[in-house]
């Protein structure tokens, strides 16, 4: 693999953690015991790679939002093998509307009120940013945040999907948020 070929993987590998929370919140329960999150994002990222040049935006949104389609038709495409179903256009966009609200959900984490082309840019990098740090959690903690924050499930639902009481829910949301400010906080690593 030649220069070019390793910064392009590095690049594109900037987006993985967002890939993998996006992933994981629209990865039915039933398809998550025969697959890995990471599996998909890993599709996503090759064809990323191999229609780059397919790309016709330019900026960090419009970018995110190609690979949300790639990855949106990505899981279309694994929930039809599993599924053995025909080809469904409505659960595909549907599942792409899905993609574009979760995205929305954790730019609203962010609570960021950046309207210049420089702010968008900066939400860009702190919305990878909230990403790998919530790929940094621990399991239970990253999994009611994402469903009650992205997914915008009340704490009942977080608690019976997860099989926890919920008190024990409403105390992984508390250390998982408090957590989260903490590694948000922390210096980039590689940054100087």
């Amino acid at each position: 693999m030649d220069n070019a070929e390793n910064a392009n993987e590095r690049t594109l590998g900037r987006y993985r953690d967002y890939l993998l929370v996006l992933a994981r919140l629209h990865l039915g329960a039933r398809l998550r015991t025969k697959l890995d999150a990471s599996d998909i994002v890993q599709q996503t990222i090759l064809q990323a790679h191999t229609h780059q040049a397919q790309f016709r935006g330019a900026t960090e949104a419009e970018w995110l939002g190609w690979l949300r389609v790639i990855l949106a038709n990505t899981l279309a495409g694994v929930v039809r093998e599993f599924e053995t179903a025909a080809r469904d256009l409505s659960r595909e966009r549907s599942l792409e509307a899905a993609l574009e609200q979760s995205s929305a959900r954790l730019e609203c984490l962010l609570a960021a009120d950046q309207s210049s082309p420089s702010g968008g840019a900066v939400r860009g990098e702190e919305l990878l940013s909230l990403a790998r740090a919530l790929s940094r959690l621990p399991d239970d903690q990253r999994l009611v945040v994402e469903l009650h924050y992205l997914k915008v499930l009340p704490v009942a639902d977080v608690a019976a999907h997860v099989g926890r009481t919920r008190p024990a829910v409403v105390g992984l949301l508390f250390r998982g948020l408090k957590k989260l400010r903490e590694l948000l906080r922390e210096p980039e690593e590689g940054a100087a």
